[in-house]
C-alpha cells in the first residue's frame, strides 16, 4: 500500500471496522478504546512498538492504561479472536484455503516471562532463551493471514504449578505438545464451520501417524511433510520407510515443477509421488510425494497426502508449496504489526497482545486483497458469473 494521506485514512476506517466487530467483549468504554489505540500503534511505522512508544502514539500521558487493557481488565482473548477470524472468512475465505500449522520463536530475556525458557527457536536457527507459540494460518488465492495462536509451556512450567500461578497460567492449563495444540487449532476450525479444503503442515507436524489419522477419520484433505524415517503402508510392507519408495523409480515419473515463489525466486524441484495404501475407498488415495533438489540430487524432501482420487500431482505440489505462507504471515506481523515486539509476561497478556496483533495483521490483509482486486477489475475483461463451490465443512 502507498503511504498517503488517503491510505492512512483506508487503513484507519478499516481497524475500525475490525474493531467494531468485537468491542462488545469489553464491558468498559477505556478497555475498549485502549484495544483500538493499541491496534492503531501497531500499524503505525514506529521504529520500536513497546508500551511506551503505543501510549505516546495513541496520546496517553503513560503506558498505564494500555498494560491495564493487556494484564490487568477482565475480557476473552479468545471471544475477541473468533470476531477476527469471522472478518477473515467474511473477506478471504473460500472452500479451496488451506490451514497452515507452524510454530515460531521469541527472544526473552530472564525466566519470568510465561513459558520461557532454553529451546529451539526456528526463527533464531538454534537453542535460545525465548518462548515459542503454535499458530493456524489461513491462505487463499486472495491472502493469507494468522487466525489461531497459543503459547507452548514447557513441561518444566506445568511441573510448576507455583511458577505458573505467578505468571497467570490457571491451574487447569496442563502440558500439550505442540502438535497437541495443532490438533486442537484444527479441530476448532472445523468445529467452527471454516471453511476450508486443505491442511498442511511441515514435518514436526506431520510426522504425527495419530494426527494425520485423526485428519482422515474426519475426511481432511491433507499434504504434511516428514522425515525420511516415516513408514508407510504398501503392498509389501506394513511399515514400508518412505525414503525406500524411489530408489529406482523411472526417470520420467519425476516432474520438475515450481511449488511457489520464494525470496529467491521460484522454488523449482523435481517431484515423484507413489501410491500407498491401495485398498482404502475408491474415492479417495494415499500418496507418499518425494521433493529432490536439482542440484543436489541426495537432497530429498517427503510429504504424506491423504485426497480425493482425481488430485493431481500439481495440486498436492501446490499445496506442500502453501506451507510457506506461514512464514510470510510471522515475517510481515513481526515487521508490520509488532508481532515479535511486546512487553508482557503473563499468559493471558501474551494471548491478547497476539490476538491484537492479528487484528491489525488482517485488517492490512484484507485491505491488500481489496487493492489486487480492484486492479484486477480495471485490467481484467467480464467473466460470465459462475456458481459457488460448495462450503467444505471437514
Amino acid at each position: 500500500m502507498g503511504g498517503g494521506l488517503a491510505d492512512v485514512r483506508l487503513w484507519a476506517s478499516e481497524l475500525e471496522a475490525v474493531h467494531e466487530r468485537f468491542v462488545h467483549c469489553f464491558s468498559r468504554w477505556e478497555p475498549r478504546e485502549s484495544a483500538l489505540a493499541y491496534m492503531r500503534g501497531l500499524i503505525a511505522p514506529l521504529q520500536r512498538k513497546n508500551g511506551w512508544t503505543l501510549a505516546e502514539e495513541a496520546g496517553h500521558a503513560g503506558p498505564d492504561r494500555i498494560q491495564r487493557m493487556l494484564n490487568r481488565i477482565d475480557w476473552d482473548a479468545d471471544e475477541v479472536l473468533d470476531d477476527v477470524r469471522q472478518c477473515v472468512v467474511d473477506n478471504l475465505g473460500g472452500p479451496g484455503a488451506v490451514l497452515v500449522v507452524d510454530d515460531t520463536g521469541f527472544l526473552k530475556k530472564g525466566t519470568r516471562s510465561a513459558g520461557v525458557q532454553r529451546q529451539y527457536s526456528g526463527t533464531a536457527g538454534r537453542t535460545e532463551n525465548c518462548q515459542a507459540g503454535v499458530f493456524l494460518a489461513y491462505a487463499t488465492d486472495r491472502g493469507r493471514t494468522l487466525i489461531d495462536r497459543r503459547l507452548y509451556l514447557p513441561a518444566s512450567w506445568t511441573d510448576d504449578r507455583d511458577r505458573c500461578r505467578r505468571a497467570g497460567i490457571d491451574d487447569h492449563v496442563a502440558f500439550e505438545t505442540k502438535v497437541a495444540m495443532a490438533k486442537t487449532m484444527v479441530r476448532r476450525a472445523v468445529t467452527d464451520k471454516i471453511p476450508f479444503r486443505w491442511v498442511t503442515a511441515d514435518a514436526a507436524y506431520g510426522f504425527s501417524k495419530s494426527w494425520r489419522s485423526e485428519l482422515e477419520r474426519a475426511d481432511v484433505f491433507h499434504v504434511m511433510a516428514t522425515t525420511r524415517h516415516d513408514t508407510v503402508v504398501t503392498r509389501w510392507a506394513i511399515d514400508h520407510p518412505v525414503h525406500g519408495l524411489f530408489h529406482g523409480l523411472a526417470r520420467q515419473k519425476w516432474k520438475r515443477r515450481s511449488c511457489g515463489t520464494g525470496a529467491h525466486g521460484l522454488r523449482i524441484h523435481d517431484w515423484a509421488r507413489v501410491e500407498v495404501r491401495p485398498w482404502h475407498r475408491p474415492d479417495r488415495r494415499h500418496w507418499v510425494i518425494a521433493r529432490r533438489s536439482i542440484s543436489r540430487p541426495g537432497e530429498i524432501s517427503y510429504y504424506v497426502a491423504y485426497c480425493p482420487a482425481e488430485t493431481t500431482l500439481d495440486e498436492l505440489i501446490r499445496i506442500a508449496g502453501s506451507r510457506w505462507a506461514i512464514e510470510e504471515c510471522f515475517q510481515s506481523a513481526k515487521q508490520e504489526c509488532g508481532l515479535d515486539d511486546y512487553q508482557v509476561r503473563r499468559y493471558p497478556g501474551w494471548h491478547r497482545h497476539m490476538t491484537l496483533v492479528m487484528a491489525a495483521h488482517a485488517c492490512l490483509t484484507v485491505l491488500r486483497a481489496r487493492e489486487l482486486n480492484a486492479g484486477k477489475a480495471e485490467t481484467d475483461p467480464p467473466s460470465p458469473s459462475t456458481s459457488a463451490s460448495p462450503r467444505y465443512d471437514g
